[in-house]
């Protein structure tokens, strides 16, 4: 048992330390502001304070875990070995040279984001203000680097703690926008997309409507059996997110009370778990979040208990209070960036959502996602052949830190085609790749 001391005891630095120590590095440990005791103690110690108190290993402290207010930081950023570092520290008696518990908590806690910023169309906050983006380690998750590094320091002056090393994962994750793109959509919405594509030329969509109403094609969205037999083959832990709520501007999947789109539904939790995914009106409108999720909930005649954003429209802190008062989402999938691939808050592993705002750890597990195929082909504009390999990179950091992979897929974007050609293809790729990573 390592004993820390420290001066006084946070809900910041508190915090900070259970996530470092016991999720990242699996070391046991205890914490003391008795001086005295610590000086006594005859085992494994560590203090973060402004000075050594005996031979202990020491880190000097800076003041971000102990104040209350939010406000522009000086992070003093600083790279070496090319690995970024934030707030950088000066003393030799200092295990690091940079103070990892301050860098962990401004990442993890996304701190940033409750400073003044200018959102995008969508009311979200943009990848380009992070500070992960402007100084291009988005795709490091930098706090599962530096835990791990941490972690060596520690063991080589402590040999005689136990710890148990992380190991990788992977989870499939599948958004459900419109799960057909033609079927169950009602005879107006048919006739209004049938002209609208006419007016526009596009005779080829309007043959396969057509097609695909007399059934005589298979709906393009209607990608499922195809992904429930990679499911089946590999193993996969999954989950999909459906859009279960009204129509809208940007909501326009199948209606709920649709029997074929229910049935769908409950045969996907045959093979994977299912989770649901706010609609972009929820933003506006938080109540819909409740009674979204308890329609799904009737629907399955199970507990819904992961949530994702329809859009990854969601701010902090009210996006995640909002799913904390629903009363069931205890897991939620939306922390990363729909036109950047990498790592908001600097981690791949889940961690629980602070409140920054009320200054507390709530019991919201939040599973930051790697990337998203939309980030990919729209918004870094890759061939599929470079977002292999962009995914990859990806899965290698992760697999290099023992940390969870995420990614998100959608059953439109598996069709194979129009401007989803190919993609199918870096699909089967992915899940064979990182397959074969977390079996090795």
């Amino acid at each position: 048992m390592l004993l820390i001391y420290v001066d006084k005891l946070t809900n910041r630095l508190g915090y900070t330390l259970n996530l470092l120590f016991k999720e990242l590095m699996s070391i046991r440990y205890s914490i003391t502001i008795d001086k005295e005791y610590f000086v006594q103690y005859d085992g494994p110690k560590f203090s973060y304070t402004t000075q050594p108190i005996t031979d202990e290993l020491f880190l000097l402290s800076t003041p971000l875990l102990f104040q209350t207010l939010i406000e522009i930081t000086d992070v003093n950023y600083f790279e070496k070995n090319n690995t970024p570092y934030l707030f950088r520290i000066y003393s030799k008696d200092s295990v690091c040279d940079f103070d990892i518990f301050a860098a962990c908590f401004y990442l993890v806690s996304r701190y940033e984001e409750y400073l003044p910023y200018v959102k995008d169309k969508h009311s979200r906050y943009k990848a380009q203000d992070s500070l992960a983006y402007k100084k291009n380690f988005l795709k490091k998750p930098v706090v599962n680097i530096w835990a791990n590094e941490f972690k060596r320091k520690i063991l080589e002056r402590y040999p005689e703690l136990y710890s148990e090393n992380k190991k990788y994962s992977y989870i499939n994750t599948i958004d459900i926008d419109s799960a057909y793109s033609y079927t169950c959509k009602g005879f107006n919405r048919n006739l209004f997309g049938f002209l609208r594509d006419l007016l526009r030329g596009k005779l080829s969509l309007c043959f396969e409507r057509l097609k695909v109403l007399l059934k005589i094609e298979k709906d393009p969205y209607n990608t499922f059996d195809f992904i429930i037999s990679l499911i089946e083959k590999h193993k996969i832990d999954t989950i999909f997110f459906v859009l279960y709520g009204g129509y809208g501007k940007y909501d326009k999947n199948i209606t709920p009370y649709n029997n074929k789109f229910r049935i769908l539904i409950k045969s996907l939790c045959d093979y994977a778990k299912v989770g649901v995914h706010p609609s972009y009106d929820s933003f506006d409108y938080p109540q819909l979040i409740t009674s979204q999720t308890k329609m799904l909930k009737e629907t399955l005649h199970k507990p819904i208990k992961r949530s994702r954003y329809h859009y990854l429209r969601f701010c902090l802190p009210e996006g995640y209070r909002n799913l904390i008062a629903t009363g069931s989402i205890e897991h939620d999938f939306s922390m990363g960036y729909s036109d950047c691939i990498g790592f908001r808050a600097g981690i791949c592993s889940c961690f629980n959502f602070y409140d920054l705002a009320m200054d507390y750890e709530t019991t919201l597990k939040v599973h930051p996602f790697a990337y998203m195929d939309v980030a990919l082909k729209n918004g870094l504009k890759l061939s599929p052949q470079q977002a292999l390999e962009e995914i990859k990179q990806l899965n290698d950091e992760v697999k290099n830190v023992g940390g969870e992979m995420i990614s998100i897929w959608h059953n439109e974007s598996l069709s194979n085609k129009r401007e989803w050609f190919g993609w199918r293809e870096v699909y089967e790729k992915v899940i064979e790749y990182s397959y074969n990573e977390k079996i090795n």
